[in-house]
């Protein structure tokens, strides 16, 4: 039963997620820099403000609210395919969602192909890469949908999730 979730997982990931499936088995976690958390909060703002600017509205932390707005971000054209930084900066977005809903953090993966921010499920070596969710499919000229997005990416953790607290005493 685990490899077939493992070959799940690393298929989803060159799909979707992450920027190669071998980086799972070889890469290295550390904790966020100080530069790398300023980053984080730097591309926050960049939305933030775009948002505010071209459509009134603040990110909220309300997934539902957060999520309708990062989409209108794209399908009004404010950020558009070439625009690597701004629709990265919406993965970070994404990604605080994602970790508020998972209980992930945010960390530092390391592997031969560089250094990512990604979120890592507790103590797991279970990671999503949310930074570039959005702008590798927007890059690619797909039509992208940030709640299908959204709910790929949660389906992917949800094995890994009942598994963690099963093994935490919790699977009454």
């Amino acid at each position: 039963m685990l490899s077939i979730v493992r070959q799940a997982t690393l298929i989803f990931a060159l799909c979707c997620c992450w920027p190669s499936a071998s980086a799972v088995a070889e890469g290295r976690v550390m904790e966020l820099t100080p530069t790398d958390a300023r980053q984080l909060e730097y591309q926050r703002k960049a939305v933030q403000d775009m948002a505010a600017l071209h459509l009134g509205r603040r990110i909220s932390g309300d997934k539902q609210r957060d999520i309708e707005m990062l989409q209108m971000l794209l399908d009004r054209r404010i950020v558009s395919s070439g625009e690597t930084r701004d629709l990265q900066s919406m993965g970070v977005v994404l990604g605080d969602l994602l970790a508020d809903e998972l209980d992930m953090e945010w960390v530092v993966y390391e592997d031969r192909y560089g250094r990512s921010k990604a979120l890592q499920l507790g103590p797991s070596m279970n990671f999503l890469f949310p930074i570039t969710m959005i702008s590798r499919r927007v890059d690619a000229g797909l039509t992208v949908d940030i709640g299908e997005i959204y709910e790929k990416a949660m389906k992917e953790m949800e094995p890994y999730i009942m598994t963690r607290y099963r093994r935490r005493g919790f699977d009454d």
